[in-house]
């Protein structure tokens, strides 16, 4: 039996191992991973491509965040001051900065070329499960379990705004490609959308019976939701009246994350059954399975070009796919 999201963190408190975690039709061909080499030392938690694709970063329960040269194939530095697992990591739009979100109740922002810490934001009273730039680069939200999101100012480490409603821990949150639009998913099973300027609540789709992961289309008319609890289902919403436009169904158990390409067409997700699946959107088909992982996959992204795709799992390893073939690229090894 598959341990549920909140069993795991369960888990987690209780044996200090760090091993388990959430974030978030047609013709099917399967792409194949040739061995599993270990990124981290325990299980990974999210993955982020650089704005130029050179760079990957990766964030683990091993309490690391590690940096990759792509080309190389090698770790460029390691972070490693957050005091617990680290969940998630996304870089600024200019590439400049990454941000990394912990356990530890802590938000870090890093200087991205040096690898240096340059602010903390304290503030949030539970694990902080998502990060997330603002496409102008000028603030960062941060998604907690404390059942809140925060939007900070990305320069000076202020917080800017506190969005509450939510009546669980908050576990992903997104921001629209105009800057105008939050959207966040919760353990509450719910999906909200927030004005990105004053922090109100202006939507609430509801349709998920367990935690719920959120990612936006490129355009930002559209939003995509994946359920980690037993009815591991996908769902693409129209934003403009908020009425789902498609039910992607495939994933034996629990999808725990997902992300758009950056053409809008296609969407990634990955879940508790060990595999990652791509869907051409309109059509609501899934064209291609990624096997490889011998557990979980917890995170995945786009290169910036769309042209490969990264997977992040529990067991320990990060994968480098060819996004057309579903082909293994690179398979990271930490030192």
């Amino acid at each position: 039996m598959k341990k549920s999201p909140r069993g795991r963190l369960m888990f987690l408190v209780i044996f200090a191992a760090l091993m388990g975690t959430w974030g978030c039709g047609g013709s099917t061909n399967r792409g194949q991973q040739t061995s599993t080499v270990q990124a981290h030392a325990l299980p990974v938690f999210g993955v982020a491509f650089s704005p130029d694709g050179k760079r990957l970063a990766t964030a683990s329960g091993d309490r690391s965040v590690k940096v990759w040269d792509l080309e190389k194939g090698e770790e460029v530095f390691i972070l490693n001051q957050h005091k617990d697992a680290v969940w998630a990591v996304a870089f600024s739009p200019d590439g400049k900065h990454l941000a990394s979100a912990s356990n530890d109740e802590k938000v870090r922002i890093w200087d991205a070329e040096k690898g240096q810490l340059t602010l903390t934001l304290s503030g949030h009273t539970g694990a902080v499960r998502s990060v997330a730039f603002s496409p102008d680069g000028k603030h960062l939200a941060s998604a907690s379990y404390d059942q809140t999101v925060k939007v900070w100012d990305a320069a000076k480490g202020d917080e800017v705004l506190t969005l509450k409603g939510h009546t669980d821990g908050v576990s992903s949150v997104a921001y629209s490609s105009d800057n105008r639009r939050l959207a966040t998913g919760s353990h509450d099973m719910t999906v909200r959308l927030w004005d990105g300027e004053n922090g109100q609540e202006v939507l609430v789709l509801e349709g998920h019976k367990g935690p719920v992961c959120v990612a936006f289309s490129p355009d930002g008319n559209r939003l995509a939701s994946a359920s980690a609890g037993n009815d591991s289902t996908v769902k693409v919403w129209d934003l403009e009246n908020g009425q789902e436009v498609v039910t992607l169904k495939g994933h034996a158990y629990g999808v725990e994350a997902l992300a758009f390409g950056p053409d809008g067409q296609r969407l990634a997700t990955a879940g508790f059954d060990k595999t990652v699946r791509l869907w051409e959107v309109e059509k609501g088909q899934e064209v291609l399975i990624l096997k490889g992982h011998s557990d979980a996959v917890t995170s995945v992204a786009f290169s910036p070009d769309g042209k490969r795709l990264a997977s992040a799992s529990d067991d320990h390893s990060v994968i480098i796919w060819d996004a057309e073939k579903g082909q293994e690229v690179l398979n990271l090894k930490g030192k």
